[in-house]
């Protein structure tokens, strides 16, 4: 599986971005899809993920209520929609794929990533 995101920018704080993950590859519906973020100097983490059927999603503390994850299965591309903004949002943000659904929070189970996309939100 290769995934490409894209989306990313500079907004002003309580303003709105989606990005996008493309993915190819024959599989793409079965797999769990996940978005992480990491901002300088500190460690990478989870903010949601959404299981292959769409029915269900998951959502870091920080971002539950203003984000928002979906899957298009037929165009092979999950969403982030991401709302209300915080310059604390300020980094960069990689999709994730994996099969299974234990532990979708630990990156390191992720084995497929995107190269990222910087989400840069001013105050």
């Amino acid at each position: 599986v290769q995934l490409q995101a894209s989306g990313g920018g500079l907004v002003q704080a309580g303003g709105s971005l989606r990005l996008s993950c493309a993915a190819s590859g024959p599989t793409f519906s079965s797999y769990v899809m996940g978005w992480f973020r990491q901002a300088p100097g500190k460690e990478r983490e989870f903010v949601a993920a959404i299981m292959w059927s769409g029915c269900a999603t998951y959502y870091a503390n920080s971002v539950k209520g203003r984000f928002t994850i979906s899957r298009d299965n037929a165009k092979d591309t999950v969403y982030l929609q991401m709302n209300s903004l915080k310059p604390e949002d300020t980094a960069v943000y990689y999709c994730a794929s994996r099969e299974g659904t234990y532990y979708i929070t630990t990156d390191r189970k992720y084995p497929y990533w995107g190269q990222g996309t910087q989400v840069t939100v001013s105050s």
